[in-house]
């Protein structure tokens, strides 16, 4: 269960949060990405309650991320799959994949692999710069302040130091 709300915060990754800022539903989305789509399925491959799952999956399907389409009709059940929007977070939700496997390695070590499709090769997902192509890290990016810009709850901080700020 959520103890916060980011709904009325004015800041991109507070929203995309609200979406997707629990435990589970990033996994619930890796599920979906590598195939898994009706909900006993999840069920027994997360250990999740069915009544959180539902939760997840109708909070999913409300933002979008997630399509789900009847299968059966007595007793209705659906199958999942993921939306264009819930596709583009599988790109990032790899990319913390990878993150995990340098900074959080599970004892046996690394649970899956990525190969990339188009040369064959194994890859290690990254953040990249969509102009350039080269690979992102925290020094390399400048933040500035977009036409969204202003000083507003889970703001207060960015308006400050990029020079959103008031004049006294």
């Amino acid at each position: 269960m959520r103890n916060t709300s980011f709904a009325s915060m004015h800041c991109s990754l507070a929203q995309s949060l609200e979406l997707i800022g629990d435990w589970w539903t990033p996994l619930v989305l890796r599920d979906l990405y590598l195939g898994l789509n009706r909900f006993d399925q999840f069920v027994t491959d997360l250990g999740i309650s069915r009544n959180l799952l539902t939760d997840r999956l109708t909070t999913l399907v409300d933002g979008g991320l997630v399509r789900r389409t009847p299968y059966q009709q007595n007793p209705v059940r659906y199958s999942y799959e993921l939306t264009d929007a819930g596709q583009e977070l599988v790109p990032i939700l790899m990319a913390l994949t990878a993150w995990g496997d340098r900074w959080a390695t599970p004892p046996a070590g690394q649970p899956i692999r990525f190969t990339h499709t188009a040369c064959g090769k194994l890859t290690t997902p990254t953040v990249c710069c969509s102009e350039c192509g080269e690979q992102l890290d925290m020094d390399d990016v400048a933040p500035s302040p977009g036409p969204g810009g202003r000083t507003a709850p889970g703001t207060a901080l960015i308006a400050s130091v990029l020079g959103l700020e008031p004049k006294a």
